[in-house]
């Protein structure tokens, strides 16, 4: 899908997920993930905010990135609801530049699907983090049986013009690829839900 046609999709569709931002979707997930992470963090595709309220503001300084102007808006909304101070800034994250090690922590939730090249995105991450850094990932893809994998096969080409959104990408592989250490990893709703826990 032309990158600018996403954009607008995600534009349109942000009142949508303001909604489950409020509504604290995934929470138990979003907290567990982000529990730990702290001094300069790093929060891709940060869409309208909704692991915003899991972060603690104490120890964190917290720097959010986004490629849809209207999500970065929203988001800014919770955050201000949240009495949180973020440096946020609209990138297409394929695009995204900072120096390396520029960050002790690195978030991802429920982006990778979406990315022309997600290998490129994590071989990025692992550049920017600092040595130790702390990588927290929650990521949908492959599911963990063979019938589940089959039909998100199919199903595939038909969520991509849609959505964007791959349903079919081996996540775990795709870490492993980009030369990240796992460290723990748990999987839901069938193994199509990924919680990853990595280090450079």
């Amino acid at each position: 899908m032309n990158k600018q046609k996403l954009i607008r999709k995600f534009d349109k569709q942000s009142a949508l997920y303001e909604e489950n931002t409020r509504k604290r979707m995934l929470k138990e997930w979003r907290q567990q993930l982000i529990e730990g992470v702290y001094g300069d963090v790093l929060e891709i595709a940060v869409g309208t905010g909704a692991n915003f309220p899991y972060y603690d503001m104490t120890s964190i300084r917290l720097t959010a990135a986004d490629f849809s102007p209207m999500m970065l808006k929203r988001a800014s909304g919770i955050a201000d609801e949240l009495q949180m101070q973020v440096n946020f800034i609209e990138s297409d994250i394929e695009k995204l530049q900072f120096p390396e090690q520029s960050f002790d922590g690195i978030v991802s939730t429920l982006s990778l699907c979406g990315y022309d090249d997600p290998l490129k995105v994590l071989r990025n991450i692992k550049r920017w983090c600092r040595p130790d850094g702390q990588i927290r990932l929650m990521e949908h893809g492959l599911g963990s049986n063979i019938l589940l994998q089959s039909a998100q096969h199919v199903v595939n080409p038909i969520a991509r013009k849609i959505s964007g959104c791959h349903w079919n990408r081996d996540i775990v592989q795709m870490v492993k690829d980009s030369g990240l250490q796992i460290e723990r990893i748990e999987r839901h709703w069938g193994g199509m839900i990924h919680l990853i826990w990595a280090r450079t």
